[in-house]
């Protein structure tokens, strides 16, 4: 390896468009939750982009750079997850960065600069007609990948030798009821109260684990989409994985803080257009009240993960960045667990412990 990031860097770019091209900045980016950090790579030179991504991976992972509770591939993976989802998404169409060059012994890899708006921060402000019209056009990239990549399933694409399933349903609900529940500063998690709760957790994981699985990004949400020359461009696809088609709907419309701005009746009428489309588009007939009930689910499930993992990146990772997130997500919950007549009846339990609910 080079005696430092901005070397390795240099090396590569010299390597890729020629030892005459000039670097004028190489700035750091802030880091999410991955491992991995990204630095902006600005350029001057003939024939090169005015900047770029430059991916440097952590040191010692390998290949397996997929989050840890999907490390189930039959084999070890021959190539980064990162590479080998990103070849197929290209393939079928989804816009996804460039990538200019990949150097996975060293650590790096060189990708189109996609800028700094993501969808979160493009809605910001607008008119709700606005909003609408961005989150479809999410809709309609995410309906690509969905379909369009399940059309041309290739099992050498490690997202097709992974699946959403009811093993892995269940590890997600005891990832909350861990750090959620058990580990947090405080808390005072009743047994017959878990009991219960485990009780319906495995019964909404059977209910999942039985759906038609669709390939599915695995994280797409607001963050994650990028907005470059007014269309949506997709990242951090790695996780890509087999799954229920609402479970990717659900996490576009339920992150993080997403219903400061997906209001409840401008949610109703995105799910409607995702179910209009994808009839259009698969010439299926579709339940209306099953998609929904489904959807819920993977809403909940879903948040109930993330509620979890916020305290575990807080407690564990030292990350205590996503705590702010709890209280809008606690409140999503809430919402979604009293239209469900299966988990309807947790919500007292849950109300005990979080101080959103009540």
């Amino acid at each position: 390896m080079a005696a430092s990031i901005d070397q390795l860097i240099a090396e590569k770019i010299g390597a890729l468009f020629g030892r005459n091209t000039a670097i004028t900045g190489i700035t750091a980016l802030p880091g999410d939750a991955s491992t991995r950090r990204y630095y902006r790579v600005r350029l001057n030179g003939k024939g090169t982009p005015p900047s770029l991504m430059a991916m440097q991976l952590p040191a010692g992972s390998g290949l397996a750079i997929s989050s840890e509770e999907l490390a189930v591939f039959k084999a070890a993976p021959k190539e980064l997850p990162f590479l080998n989802v990103h070849r197929f998404l290209h393939r079928v169409g989804v816009r996804v960065p460039q990538i200019y060059g990949q150097w996975e012994a060293d650590g790096l890899l060189l990708l189109e600069d996609l800028g700094d708006i993501a969808l979160w921060d493009r809605v910001q402000g607008l008119a709700e007609s606005e909003i609408v019209a961005w989150y479809k056009k999410a809709i309609d990239e995410l309906l690509r990948l969905q379909i369009a990549g399940t059309e041309h399933r290739d099992d050498s694409c490690i997202a097709f030798q992974q699946r959403f399933d009811e093993k892995l349903y269940v590890w997600e609900f005891e990832h909350f009821i861990e750090w959620g529940l058990e580990k947090r500063p405080g808390a005072k998690a009743a047994t017959k109260a878990i009991a219960k709760l485990r009780e319906t957790f495995a019964a909404i994981a059977q209910t999942l684990d039985r759906q038609p699985a669709r390939l599915n990004h695995r994280d797409y949400h607001s963050w994650n989409l990028m907005i470059h020359d007014e269309t949506v461009c997709v990242i951090d696809f790695q996780d890509a994985l087999l799954a229920p088609a609402q479970y990717d709907l659900a996490s576009l419309l339920n992150d993080r803080i997403t219903d400061a701005v997906v209001q409840p009746h401008i949610e109703q009428q995105l799910v409607e257009y995702y179910l209009e489309r994808t009839i259009e588009l698969s010439g299926r007939t579709i339940s209306r009240q099953e998609f929904f009930e489904i959807y819920r689910l993977s809403a909940i499930q879903r948040d109930l993960k993330v509620v979890g993992r916020f305290y575990y990146l807080d407690l564990v990772k030292g990350k205590p960045g996503y705590m702010k997130f709890v209280p809008p997500t606690v409140r999503r919950l809430q919402r979604n667990l009293a239209q469900v007549a299966q988990t309807k009846p947790i919500l007292p339990l849950l109300s005990e412990h979080f101080e959103a609910m009540l």
